[in-house]
């Protein structure tokens, strides 16, 4: 049994078109990860945290053989190859793989929370998603456009001279 998972991806650390783009090569050849689609990188300025640089970001959907324990594993893995380090909260990484959405999977479990408990309030979520996918739903909280009004004054831009490659 398959089920939609929608990821998304950041960074702000070094280059991060070539990140994003290793994470999106890197989640393609994941056994039990098909790769459907990748969304427009966007330039999002930070939420939350310390003074820092803008981040990349895209949004990626997969169909997944693997349960979200195991999907949110992969992530983790991905992100330490990216030398991806947790010291500061909200702060500077050179990659974030968030594991948004598992199908209609909704749980408070600390450790992996789904659907995502703030994607709701960022439109570097929901902007790439709606483009990838404007028909999508999150989980408890309802269509991805009708979402997005409530991120307005959140900065981003289309980005499309640093589009990613999809999988092949």
């Amino acid at each position: 049994m398959t089920a939609r998972v929608v990821l998304a991806l950041g960074g702000n650390i070094g280059d991060r078109r070539a990140v994003l783009q290793g994470a999106l090569d890197a989640l393609a050849a994941t056994p039990g990860l098909t790769a459907v689609a990748v969304s427009p990188v966007y330039e999002t300025a930070p939420v939350g945290g310390p003074e820092q640089g803008p981040f990349l970001n895209a949004v990626v959907t997969a169909d997944s053989a693997l349960d979200p324990a195991a999907v949110l594993a992969r992530a983790h893995e991905i992100e330490r190859a990216f030398h991806r380090v947790r010291e500061v909260r909200w702060g500077p990484r050179t990659l974030d793989v968030d594991v948004i959405a598992h199908g209609d999977v909704r749980s408070g479990d600390p450790v992996l929370t789904l659907p995502h408990p703030r994607a709701h309030e960022r439109a570097f979520v929901l902007r790439p998603w709606a483009d990838l996918d404007p028909e999508a739903v999150l989980p408890g909280r309802g269509p991805v456009r009708d979402l997005l009004a409530g991120t307005a004054g959140q900065e981003l831009r289309r980005r499309d001279d640093l589009a990613l490659q999809p999988p092949r």
